[in-house]
């Protein structure tokens, strides 16, 4: 048995067990979801927010999902489909364009959650940010997919449903290699808006798709913005699906 100084280093840096002891101590006996997103920092797709509340146990090795090898997020997102309510709301690139990537991210945290089957007491929210309207009361939780289980578990089911809707649109639209990127800003990714100009599932509003815009797109835009908002909620162009619930 290592000493008790090894011990107390070894727990004093390794990342604490994600078992949902947190929630229930914020809010005893209350129903906790726990919110988060992916697809904030990408040039094409959606933002995918996911709200989750447990009914069953946690399951071990939860993570946020960036640190987690895709297998392991695989792994534990259906065990997190079968121990828990789960919700998924998209924005897709016009709504992104159209409110801005933050205001597009705040909304379909709200949608994601209204959507749950079982309405909450409480939303921990990942970041800075409480979403206004939320359809309970909300607290942003800095660092949270790191440390509170239900938003860990809601980072790995969005970054596991974006995945999966990337895939799809890459067969939409192959010459970007979105399912190798994710719709990031590789140099790959760059290199193809280069060649190719933006497709529709690119986020205009975003300065390095902005800048490959046709001088008709740029000045459609402009006259759009200086005209009367007609804003429409926004569904996925790419046929993506907006709502998932269980």
């Amino acid at each position: 048995m290592p000493p008790a100084d090894a011990r107390k280093r070894a727990a004093q840096t390794s990342p604490p067990r994600l078992d949902g002891r947190r929630e229930r101590a914020l809010a005893p006996g209350a129903l906790v979801a726990g919110i988060d997103e992916a697809g904030r920092g990408p040039l094409a797709g959606p933002v995918v927010c996911a709200a989750v509340v447990f009914h069953g146990p946690v399951p071990r090795g939860l993570a946020d999902s960036k640190t987690l090898a895709p297998e392991r997020r695989e792994a534990l997102y259906e065990t997190i489909l079968a121990r828990a309510h789960v919700a998924v709301a998209s924005a897709g690139p016009d709504e992104i364009d159209r409110r801005n990537i933050r205001g597009a991210t705040l909304a379909a945290m709200c949608r994601a959650l209204l959507a749950l089957p079982c309405p909450p007491d409480l939303a921990l929210v990942d970041g800075r940010d409480v979403p206004p309207g939320l359809s309970c009361e909300g607290r942003a939780v800095i660092g949270g997919d790191g440390a509170v289980a239900a938003i860990a578990a809601a980072s790995i089911v969005a970054k596991v449903t974006r995945d999966r809707m990337m895939t799809r649109l890459d067969a939409v639209h192959p010459a970007y290699g979105f399912a190798r990127h994710m719709g990031y800003g590789t140099p790959e990714h760059l290199a193809a808006l280069a060649a190719h100009g933006p497709c529709p599932a690119h986020r205009r509003s975003f300065a390095p798709v902005r800048a490959h815009l046709s001088e008709a797109e740029r000045a459609a835009r402009e006259r759009a913005r200086a005209g009367p908002a007609h804003a429409k909620e926004a569904g996925d162009e790419a046929g993506l699906p907006l709502l998932r619930a269980s």
